[in-house]
């Protein structure tokens, strides 16, 4: 019995990893963009890094937005 259990938990586990996976794709590009506003910010304030940060938090949000699109097909 205790085995149905723990692959019932592991199943459980890994479908939560898959819807959650966009959203942690999304979030560790934006987590990217953030690094990189400090860097424009305090480590090279001579330097324009906006729209390499624009182009990050774009594509972070395009595929937060494929993968709701795609997992409600």
């Amino acid at each position: 019995m205790s085995g149905l259990i723990y692959g019932l938990c592991a199943l459980t586990a890994l479908l939560c990893a898959w819807l959650l996976l966009w959203s942690g794709l999304c979030f560790a590009g934006l987590t990217l963009n953030n690094l990189i506003l400090i860097a424009d910010k305090l480590i090279f304030p001579e330097v324009d890094l906006s729209v390499w940060r624009l182009m990050l938090a774009l594509i972070s949000m395009m595929v937060l937005l494929y993968g709701l699109i795609w997992n409600a097909e």
